[in-house]
Order: structure tokens, then sequence, then C-alpha cells
């Protein structure tokens, strides 16, 4: 079994987990600003606990999104410097199939879903979203992950209604996603824990990449202007009003 540090933070929860001989440590803590100030510090510790230096892993698993920006650019940065300074591969993980992962451990007891939406508050309206089946072993992808409106979303369930669905949209937009009869899991999210059989699994399968490909996964084209754009859209605004 190979050792593997995961950690996520691409929504306002922090997560880090760590698996080597066999145990599995894990670190729960707010996410959002907070965690590029505390994620090293949190990962420095766990190690420690363990009795391990970062050489003595295997690889680095980071959630690479979608979800907010300065949470997934912080995940890539940490995972980046910690893989460089240890010259360790890293492994890219889905956030959203994170939490189809984390809602299938959620409900061991329930009738196994072979197919799982995860619909993730993307704030201004939107959900991230993406479909996953599960075949026993491992996640496949069926629907990639998007951003969609409600509205959006409720098409493609009434062409092919879900029977399960995980993440904070279920709470968000409560009165707008139409998914009645499906299993849901609000609660879900990208924990690490989660991560580590996704992270290892793709080991498995050859997927680890050098450390520079510790890069985001970005479904939202535009969040905010450049300063350039800025300067051109207040040229634009100056001009009509001289011409006017």
């Amino acid at each position: 079994m190979p050792s593997l540090l995961a950690f996520d933070t691409a929504t306002d929860h922090m997560s880090i987990a760590l698996q080597a001989r066999g145990q599995v440590w894990v670190h729960e803590g707010a996410g959002g600003a907070q965690a590029s100030a505390t994620l090293i510090s949190a990962i420095l510790s766990m190690l420690a606990q363990a009795d391990l230096a970062l050489r003595d892993l295997t690889a680095i698993a980071f959630g690479r999104g979608p979800g907010a920006f300065t949470g997934l650019r912080t995940a890539c940065s940490v995972a980046q410097g910690l893989a460089f300074g240890a010259n360790l591969p890293v492994l890219p993980i889905d956030s959203l199939c994170a939490v189809a992962e984390d809602a299938r451990l959620r409900n061991m007891d329930s009738p196994a879903a072979q197919e799982t939406w995860v619909a993730m508050d993307a704030r201004m309206g939107e959900i991230y979203a993406a479909c996953y089946a599960f075949d026993g072993l491992g996640w496949s992808t069926l629907v990639a992950p998007n951003l969609l409106t409600p509205a959006a979303l409720n098409a493609l369930w009434q062409a092919a209604p879900p029977s399960a669905v995980a993440g904070s949209a279920l709470t968000v937009f409560a009165d707008q996603l139409e998914c009645a009869g499906a299993l849901r899991s609000p609660m879900a999210l990208p924990r690490a824990r989660a991560m580590l059989p996704l992270a290892q699994r793709l080991w498995e399968q050859g997927g680890a990449v050098d450390a520079s490909q510790a890069l985001p996964l970005y479904v939202r084209d535009k969040v905010a202007q450049t300063t350039l754009e800025r300067d051109q859209l207040k040229a634009q605004r100056n001009l009509v009003v001289l011409t006017s």
C-alpha cells in the first residue's frame, strides 16, 4: 500500500488525511481564507504524529477542484511546494468525485447507488455539478464537472432522474432543485479521508504526474476582471461620455 498524503481546500472546509503503515490519520478544519495560513502547519503536525518525513511518502494527492478560486490555488501551491521539495509525484483528484466517495462512505448501510450526481454550491446562483458511476472498485466520470444554473441541472435530471445526489447545493438550493426520490447526502464534502482510495487507485493506474502538473480545474471562466480589463472598460466609458 502506498504512503499517501491527501488534502482538499476547494470549499470552506479544509481536510487532510495521511495513510501509511496500515494506519490513517485525519484532520478537519476551517478552510476558506484560513486554509492558506494553516494548511502547511497542519500537514507537518500530522506527519510528526505519524513519525514520518515528507520523503517517506509515495505521493501527494490534492483536490484540484472545481471550487473556490483561493482554495484551489492554495491546494495546488502547497502540493507543488511539498512535492518539489521532497522529489515526489502528485496525484490530482477531482474534488467533486471526492464528494461522491464521501457520500458513498456515509451511506454504506443504504442500497448502493450505481450513479451519483454531485451538486456543490458555486456561489453567484450557480452549481458545480458532475455525475459519476461506481463499479464496486472505483469511480468513472459520466458527466464531467461543469457550472450550471439550478434550472439547467433540473433539465438534465428531468431527462434522466438521478438515483443519488450529494453536495451542499442540496441545502443552498433546496427550494429549486428537483430530485425527488433520489438518495440525498447534503453534508457530503471533498474530505481527504474519501480522497485516499481515489488517490490509491489513481496511483495503481499510473496516474501520478510531476509536481509541475499540480494545476487547478477551473470551470468558471471569469470571476474578476484584470487590471488591464478594468482600465480598458474605464477608457470605453470615458469615450462614450466624450462622444455623447
